[in-house]
């Protein structure tokens, strides 16, 4: 193998290295493409979540639009009402001997 032959042998070789250092860590390369894939499973996760969430409020409007007897279980869960012909209860607080 002469001189000139192993000089272009080192240049390739250095060249090959040097792309592919280039290719890993330039700012458009493999690293950063990793990157904005896992943030682009956390952004597709998120709207997921959100749509799911979104759909469940929707369902819930259409249920207080809609429905009597959600909104009447409503009123008696969240704000304690009770019907006009319901009587309410209460015992005496005996004290403890």
């Amino acid at each position: 193998m002469t001189k000139k032959q192993r000089f272009l042998i080192t240049i390739s070789v250095f060249l090959l290295v040097s792309l592919f250092f280039f290719i890993l860590y330039s700012e458009q390369g493999l690293f950063d493409l990793n990157l904005l894939k896992k943030e682009r499973d956390v952004l597709v996760e998120n709207n997921e979540q959100l749509a799911r969430e979104n759909l469940s409020l929707s369902v819930e409007i259409d249920r207080l639009e809609n429905d009597p007897k959600y909104i009447e279980n409503i009123a008696r869960q969240e704000l304690g009402m009770i019907a006009e012909d319901e009587l309410i209860l209460k015992p005496k607080n005996t004290p403890d001997p």
